[in-house]
């Protein structure tokens, strides 16, 4: 039951891929440019980061299943308010709560997992909670898509908000988990600098800060530069987490049987190819082509961040697994953040000065070598890793 109610909880979570196909709608409704819509992403995000590290500090201390409680019923409030929110203010006010609330459900969901699973099948537990996540985020555009089109923007908030009600309601008949041996404690430095978590949470910064190109910048080019309607774009948008979803449950299989370091690399590699493919697309590009380069970098992203989170939730004591798994988010989350940051300024830069072409261009090129270096950098410092690497 408890990895059915940490996966359902983040699911929910992760529904927020509902606003991306949104974006554009939003925009409009509230007169502001493209660019000006990074705040929605980096206020939700970036406090969810913080929070979710915290969160999962705090749960190690007073119980997870009590921390996750309270982030379903935040978010079952910040969606109401973000649904109803009179100007684009008000929106970013409810993100703000909404990221407290993700973050403190990220932050203890895969410590729930990996606690009620056995050592060596940590890889497979932390791949089904990512599948579910990342099912969410491939359901979320197409549904999105529907509801624009259909009823408008704001019912992407009200959805989710029974959804949330329910998994609460789950969460008040289960027991919290424990963890098997020593005494509660809070998580320092010394644990944060066990090999490999430094490493790999680099790299989880980088993946992230890549992918993030996809999720700004595509539904625009799909729906405002292809002239796609919100469903279509939704559609063809979602195959980026559905390659993810389909990667993440063969990625934790493998990360138990070979080791997490052989996985990461190659979902790294894969990452890059799918997003070198998108920044030599244009208006002209054929369709199958743009499905399939969006496809390999979530493909590619799911290879990577089932092996990363094994590796680190690994290096950690059962009694700081909520630390483990809020430290897996915050890295990867202050990666999206820094991605929206740097991929929005510079798209805003050379769309002003050379179009929408030449900007998403450079912005999904920029996008390629930062995770190609983050390739590179897992081929040099973990290649050598067995099965289960040092700090176990």
């Amino acid at each position: 039951m408890l990895p059915w109610l940490a996966a359902a909880g983040a699911f929910v979570v992760s529904l927020d891929s509902m606003m991306n196909i949104a974006f554009p709608a939003i925009a409009m409704g509230f007169a502001v440019p493209p660019e000006t819509i990074q705040w929605v992403i980096i206020c939700y995000t970036g406090v969810y980061a913080i929070t979710a590290f915290a969160g999962g500090a705090v749960a190690d201390l007073v119980g997870h299943l009590r921390v996750f409680r309270v982030g379903v019923a935040l978010m079952a409030v910040a969606l109401l308010a973000g649904g109803v929110a009179p100007s684009f203010g008000g929106l970013l006010a409810a993100r703000i709560v909404q990221g407290l609330a993700g973050g403190l459900i990220y932050g203890t969901a895969p410590g729930i997992v990996t606690l009620a699973a056995a050592p060596d099948q940590r890889g497979r537990a932390l791949g089904f909670l990512n599948a579910a996540m990342a099912l969410a985020l491939a359901l979320g555009p197409l549904a999105a898509g529907v509801l624009v089109e259909t009823v408008g923007w704001r019912a992407v908030f009200h959805t989710r908000v029974p959804l949330a009600a329910v998994v609460f309601a789950c969460s008040l008949a289960v027991r919290s988990p424990r963890a098997a041996g020593g005494a509660p404690r809070l998580v320092g430095l010394a644990d944060l600098l066990r090999p490999p978590v430094p490493v790999a949470c680099a790299l989880a910064f980088l993946a992230n800060a890549a992918i993030f190109a996809i999720w700004l910048l595509v539904p625009f080019y799909l729906i405002e530069r292809r002239g796609f309607g919100a469903a279509l774009g939704g559609a063809i948008f979602m195959l980026t987490p559905l390659g993810t979803t389909l990667a993440a449950l063969i990625a934790g299989r493998l990360a138990d049987r070979i080791g997490a370091a052989a996985p990461l690399i190659v979902g790294l590699t894969l990452e890059t190819a799918g997003l070198a493919m998108l920044a030599g697309s244009d208006v002209a590009t054929p369709t199958l082509v743009v499905a399939a380069a969006l496809f390999t970098a979530g493909f590619g992203l799911g290879v990577f961040q089932v092996p990363m989170m094994t590796m680190v939730m690994n290096a950690f004591p059962a009694a700081l697994q909520g630390a483990a798994g809020g430290l897996t988010f915050l890295t990867r989350t202050l990666g999206l953040v820094s991605g929206v940051a740097a991929l929005a300024a510079l798209f805003a830069a050379r769309r002003e000065a050379a179009g929408f072409d030449a900007a998403f261009s450079a912005a999904l090129l920029l996008a390629t070598v930062i995770v190609g270096a983050a390739a590179l950098l897992a081929l040099l410092r973990l290649r050598r890793l067995g099965p289960r690497q040092p700090g176990l």
